[in-house]
């Protein structure tokens, strides 16, 4: 049982899953709230705002994506992603519109229990060792206030972002292998999601306007892994 009460957002147009979800997430100790359609989501939004959003993509009038995307211009809140679709395409779009994670139907309760978990143990106990802040080529991330800027403009970042900067920074120089940055930053059981790695990554050099053919930042070592560069 969770030490403390989260509070989950549970978005889906079947009463009948959304009904289901609510139980087991109750059971698991946490809050719950419900929301049948996207604009109801978002209208939640106004009045608090949630620890995790359990979100399902085919939704009425307002789908997943648009709703997750909508989240991510004022909330950097975890967002778990439902779909029926089980291909790459489809998660590859999930994760791109910000989602941290998502799960596949038919799943069980103790699938999406286990996410949950995961994703909120990431958001909450991410090990943040007291060190001084790490500098490069005008970039600057602060561990103490979790902040990242680049030329001093605040870099606006999801919590499954920043844990990737940071491990990469705090391994700086040196190259990491795909299986070592989603065992540290996802956790073990996601070694084997390497689309979470790629879309993330991809989704950072973005923010940072770091491009990978000509990097500033982050090298990639083909066939091997990523390094963060420092000062030259």
């Amino acid at each position: 049982m969770p030490s403390r009460k989260a509070l989950v957002l549970v978005v889906d147009d079947d009463t009948r899953i959304l009904r289901m979800l609510q139980r087991m997430l109750e059971f698991e100790g946490y809050r719950v709230l419900t929301a049948g359609n996207g604009e109801a989501a978002l209208n939640v939004f106004d009045e608090v705002t949630p620890d995790l959003v359990l979100l399902d993509i085919m939704l009425p009038n307002m789908d997943g994506y648009t709703v997750c995307q909508r989240i991510r211009e004022f909330s950097q809140i975890p967002i778990i992603m439902i779909t029926a679709k089980s291909s790459d395409k489809e998660k590859i779009r999930g994760l791109d519109a910000g989602a941290d994670d998502y799960v596949t139907k038919p799943f069980s309760a103790g699938d999406v229990a286990a996410r949950v978990r995961a994703v909120l143990r990431r958001t909450t106990l991410w090990d943040e060792r007291p060190e001084p802040a790490f500098c490069s080529r005008g970039l600057v991330i602060d561990f103490a206030r979790h902040t990242v800027t680049v030329n001093n403009e605040e870099v606006n970042l999801t919590a499954t972002e920043y844990r990737l900067l940071s491990y990469l920074a705090r391994n700086a120089d040196r190259v990491v292998t795909p299986d070592q940055i989603l065992g540290k930053v996802w956790g073990e059981d996601y070694i084997s999601e390497p689309h979470l790695l790629q879309v993330s990554m991809a989704r950072l050099r973005q923010k940072l306007g770091d491009n990978a053919k000509k990097p500033r930042y982050i090298l990639t070592k083909p066939g091997i892994g990523y390094t963060m560069m420092k000062n030259t």
